[in-house]
């Protein structure tokens, strides 16, 4: 039988004294705090062993004696560490543990924090486990508490990657509206309101793909209002240019229209697929 390693020493030490009953001059919480310490000293011995899930399973029975401790930062922290070491090996119990690390700093106030850990969770579930979905409510979250915080570039970075997803989704109305909040929130400022024309390009594409002219146009009146120099812009002038085209069933105008725009402005993965799916709209309604 081979020897046990000193992180299984360690667990089976953890596990006797969170087990242990508690004698009369020894109080409960002293006797999880003592747990506590023994299995983060458990989790450390499995990472230097390589072994992750280990590792993040030792920092949950961690995190679950801080918590008996009413120790809610300590028990956010050994979750945190759970979540690092789960993401080694496996995305769904990271994200597990990265919820219940949100749900003590929310508890404790700690917004901003929790914004950190609920964006990692969106990038979970949006690199990892491919649930767009769910990423967007991570994003939107997150996006929410930075604002609390008037952490605002980054509540607009995590507001962004919420709408890019709801357009892929085919969510267009809430891609639009999201769009639109950066877009208001970055005019006032001269260091953000460059950006403002990308992301009503990215509105004004998401309802040409709902097939809507009407709004694309109406919006594009809208957000020259809002900023008169957009019109000008070449943002614009190519949403225009594929309003016209749509309007009139053109392919060549559309496809000469775009490959134009790409030549000037690289397109990135995001609007050549949304461009695709507005062609492939055009061709449709010229078939029927």
């Amino acid at each position: 039988m081979p020897a046990k390693s000193e992180a299984q020493l360690l667990i089976e030490s953890a596990d006797r004294k969170a087990n242990s009953s508690t004698r009369w001059f020894t109080s409960t919480s002293t006797k999880y705090d003592e747990a506590g310490d023994l299995y983060q000293k458990a989790a450390i011995a499995f990472k230097n062993e390589k072994q992750f899930k280990e590792a993040g399973d030792a920092h949950a029975r961690e995190a679950e004696c801080r918590e008996k401790c009413q120790e809610g930062n300590e028990a956010a922290n050994a979750w945190w560490s759970a979540a690092k070491a789960y993401k080694r090996v496996d995305p769904t119990l990271a994200v597990q543990a990265l919820s219940q690390t949100v749900t003590f700093l929310t508890k404790a106030g700690r917004f901003r924090q929790a914004a950190d850990r609920e964006k990692e969770i969106g990038q979970i579930y949006l690199q990892e486990l491919n649930d767009l979905r769910k990423a967007c409510e991570s994003f939107e979250r997150a996006a929410e508490w930075y604002s609390q915080e008037d952490a605002t570039a980054t509540a607009n970075a995590c507001y962004k990657d919420a709408a890019d997803l709801h357009a892929e989704l085919e969510d267009y109305p809430q891609a639009i509206a999201l769009y639109e909040q950066v877009a208001n929130g970055s005019l006032s400022s001269a260091l953000t309101k460059y950006s403002v024309k990308e992301y009503w390009l990215r509105a004004s594409l998401c309802a040409l793909a709902m097939k809507d002219t009407v709004t694309a146009k109406r919006n594009l009146s809208k957000y020259g209002s809002l900023d008169t120099t957009f019109t000008s812009t070449r943002e614009a002038k190519f949403v225009n240019i594929l309003v016209e085209a749509i309007e009139a069933g053109d392919m060549d105008a559309f496809t000469g229209a775009v490959f134009e725009y790409d030549q000037v402005t690289k397109l990135d993965n995001w609007k050549t697929s949304i461009l695709l799916k507005i062609k492939k709209s055009i061709d449709t309604d010229i078939i029927l």
